[in-house]
């Protein structure tokens, strides 16, 4: 089938462009090189992808684009453009959030009731919970994001479902639960957390560390975008978690071990907009969409790991990520 990304330099949407490639189909990359991190960061996520005869690339905003053109005989859409960050999202830089979360939802939702694919997935955020009353949490307990990131988020998935409802737009939701592995992004904590390791830098953890993260591996998350193409049932959400709860103390010890050097940590309060703990029940997403997580989070913060180092040796991460990291942070 012909597949549309959005989002496809991204951490996620470059993975799920070269898994969508192996499996035979053509791919449009869709990817405005917003400036939240280097643009030669992104570039190299394509590079896999560019290698494909079957892959197009149109560079361009969600907002601005001829997306009737973007999008024409598109039979599965893949949603992921969006602005990322929690903290980040508070005060003028909303407007951001705004525009690429929402209203670049909405512009894409309009060109989709013109050209009709056969679905169009969208990817979402356990930050739409907020801090859940009960754990794991179900895809039907209230959501009450925290942030103003999980509520563009969110405010985006009431879009998929009105779409659906009034326009026959077969929309569905996932729901990611904190997304790691080679090539996540340099604002990310575990990313942080190791570069700042193999180069013998300081580290700063918001709260005492006993916060806990339901952590998810790539692989993991792009099988199961990818089954949501063909699987599951228009206008659902679907929560994807790796199914693996950590403590964020136990998580820097695991990096210690992985990295096989010491973190230095230095201690900050709790931020606004920070999630207490997360932890999804995906017993539906098992059952409708096959979702089966394999890798665990020992196994992936090794395979992360060697990326780090990696692209420390070859230049890939250089010191002009440094004042970004520190604001997304």
């Amino acid at each position: 089938m012909k597949c549309a990304v959005t989002g496809a330099a991204g951490f996620i949407g470059s993975s799920l462009c070269a898994a969508l490639l192996d499996a035979g189909h053509d791919v449009v990359g869709i990817d405005a090189f917003t400036d939240f991190y280097p643009r030669h960061m992104k570039e190299a996520n394509l590079r896999p992808a560019r290698e494909y005869g079957t892959f197009a690339f149109t560079e361009g905003s969600l907002l601005t684009l001829d997306l009737l053109e973007t999008l024409k005989d598109a039979e599965l859409v893949f949603h992921l453009a969006a602005q990322a960050g929690v903290r980040s999202s508070w005060g003028p830089d909303f407007a951001v959030y705004s525009d690429n979360n929402i209203l670049a939802t909405q512009r894409l939702l309009e060109a989709c009731r013109v050209t009709r694919p056969r679905r169009v997935v969208y990817a979402s955020t356990s930050s739409v919970y907020g801090n859940a009353k009960q754990l794991p949490v179900a895809e039907d307990a209230s959501p009450e994001p925290i942030s103003p990131y999980g509520a563009s988020k969110l405010a985006a998935e009431q879009l998929c479902r009105l779409y659906h409802s009034n326009f026959g737009v077969p929309t569905l939701i996932l729901r990611y639960f904190t997304v790691y592995g080679p090539r996540q992004r340099p604002d990310m904590a575990f990313h942080r957390f190791m570069r700042a390791g193999i180069e013998g830098n300081p580290i700063q953890v918001y709260g005492d560390g006993t916060q806990t993260r339901d952590f998810t591996y790539i692989s993991d998350v792009v099988a199961v975008t990818q089954a949501a193409g063909t699987l599951g049932q228009d206008g659902h959400v679907y929560n994807i978690g790796g199914g693996s709860r950590w403590r964020l103390n136990d998580i820097l010890t695991a990096i210690e071990r992985t990295i096989n050097r010491p973190l230095r940590v230095t201690r900050l309060p709790v931020q606004p907009g920070d999630v207490r703990d997360t932890f999804a029940d995906t017993s539906r997403a098992r059952r409708d969409l096959l979702f089966n997580p394999l890798v665990t989070v020992t196994e992936g913060l090794i395979n992360e790991a060697a990326w780090v180092a990696e692209a420390l040796r070859t230049g890939l991460l250089s010191a002009d990520l440094d004042s970004r990291i520190a604001v997304a942070g």
